[in-house]
């Protein structure tokens, strides 16, 4: 493929950067300084996208997206990994541009990536949806989290504001169904925190306002994009916490995900330990020990999938360590 045709292919396929403004998208705005880091994170999101689009190959991705500052490459991993899953759903070619970038470059960006996924599940039509067989057993269910990211951010109205689920989504497709809706409330938890542009007050507000039985998975969301995306004091971060309530494990297990794969990235930065460290009460390296020691050996899919209680595994470890209570 030449570059000509790469480069007509980003072009066609790369959503409008002004998408990434929070004044189009009529979000909260807390102060100049979140709304830059925000706008930021969306705007190097869609540059790993089109990085990914114009590649020649995913050492090539691999090489554009080194380029990226460490405190905002893995975003650029995300939209890379959406890149890649629009790639698999286009009509013409082969399916397997996010597994072999998976294979290779961004095998210690799985998390983030396959939260991509779900970003391009949402832009698919249902029929082009990768196969849930396809991908990590364990994992797969960080796609239903990037679909209900997007959702949030894209159509703040009727999943934010007027708090849409769909009873009967379709995906992943066997036993474990009615997860779904859960891994998707935790993307969902993980937008609130740009909707309400790391204002604790107004995304503890926004959490609030959903259904009782929603709101654990709410707060694990907005636990990971505090701690990953960070754009808060640790006064606001206590104070977060406290909003959390009973519901802080939760919020707990959002971070020390987040943790995790920052850890296993490389990508560590000093917001991130102070979020573990007020979140979970340790640092950042002792959250992700955390959430790799729990990690189930085998991923079976039933009504409680391994990934939930690989959750809960999570959220009593870090409650046995003392640094919070449950």
């Amino acid at each position: 493929m030449g570059n000509s045709w790469r480069a007509l292919r980003r072009k066609i396929l790369t959503p409008n950067v002004a998408a990434t403004s929070l004044g189009v998208r009529g979000f909260h705005q807390k102060d100049r300084a979140s709304r830059e880091l925000l706008e930021r994170i969306g705007v190097v999101f869609l540059g790993g996208y089109a990085a990914a689009v114009e590649a020649s190959s995913v050492a090539d991705a691999r090489d554009r997206l080194a380029k990226v500052e460490r405190r905002y490459r893995g975003f650029a991993y995300e939209g890379a990994g959406m890149g890649y899953a629009v790639l698999d759903g286009l009509p013409l070619g082969h399916r397997h541009h996010a597994a072999d970038f998976l294979a290779g470059p961004a095998a210690d960006q799985v998390y983030i990536v396959y939260c991509g996924i779900g970003w391009a599940m949402a832009r698919l039509p249902r029929f082009r949806w990768p196969k849930a067989g396809d991908l990590d057993p364990l994992l797969r269910w960080l796609v239903l989290d990037g679909y209900g990211f997007h959702q949030a951010y894209f159509h703040t109205r009727r999943y934010v504001h007027e708090h849409f689920q769909d009873p009967r989504f379709p995906w992943p497709g066997d036993a474990s169904d009615p997860y779904a809706n859960r891994a998707i409330d935790q993307g969902i938890g993980r937008a609130l925190w740009f909707v309400g542009c790391t204002d604790v007050d107004e995304v503890a507000a926004l959490v609030s306002r959903y259904p009782a039985e929603r709101h654990g998975d709410l707060w694990a969301g907005v636990g990971l994009a505090s701690t990953y995306a960070c754009g808060a004091s640790r006064d606001d971060l206590v104070r977060l916490a406290e909003h959390a309530g009973e519901h802080r494990p939760q919020l707990a297990v959002g971070a020390a995900f987040a943790a995790e794969a920052r850890v296993r990235a490389g990508l560590v930065i000093p917001q991130t330990a102070v979020a573990t460290e007020v979140l979970c009460g340790t640092d950042p390296e002792t959250a992700a020990r955390v959430s790799v020691d729990v990690r189930p050996e085998h991923a079976e899919n039933g009504a409680v999938p391994a990934y939930e209680q690989w959750r809960q595994g999570v959220a009593n470890q870090l409650v046995s360590l003392g640094g919070m209570s449950k």
